[in-house]
């Protein structure tokens, strides 16, 4: 068994306030998103993610890699949006398998309807307290987790 590589004093910092200002920006952004649009994040995500694609429909093997979450919670996710009217599922003629969900007129108004309370709340949350200079060492920081992980699929492209 291969020895520990044990956090250094200012390792185990960094990742403390990591995980402290994860949970911060997570608790602030799901609470403005209850509280202002009766969703949890994860659905806002992938209204945002259909209204990015073109003609707002995406594949849901698709819309689960860009989500970075997994086939079985994504299409519980796309149920509930379904429920509300938000998105549609339509089957691929040349896939009998595969399905692709569509952003309606209603998801659309909701987005739209949504996006400044969520866009004040990120910029206040995350980028009000850092220089130019720290956002884009944050980005960098972000992007090179992701890209180390085994789910940077398509993250960089979306």
């Amino acid at each position: 068994m291969a020895e520990s590589r044990w956090l250094d004093d200012r390792e185990q910092q960094a990742w403390r306030a990591f995980i402290a200002a994860q949970r911060v920006v997570n608790g602030r952004i799901e609470q403005q998103l209850q509280r202002d649009a009766g969703m949890p994040h994860t659905y806002y995500e992938i209204l945002v993610r259909l209204s990015d694609a073109a003609d707002g429909r995406l594949r849901m093997s698709e819309l689960a890699v860009a989500t970075l979450g997994s086939r079985s919670r994504l299409s519980h996710a796309v149920n509930r949006l379904e429920q509300v009217g938000w998105v549609r599922r339509e089957g691929i003629a040349s896939d009998r398998r595969g399905q692709v969900a569509i952003l309606t007129d209603e998801g659309r108004e909701k987005l739209k309807e949504t996006a400044p309370g969520h866009v004040e709340t990120v910029r206040s949350a995350v980028f009000d307290p850092l220089t130019t200079e720290q956002v884009q060492q944050l980005h960098d920081i972000c992007a090179a987790l992701v890209r180390h992980s085994d789910d940077s699929a398509s993250w960089e492209s979306s």
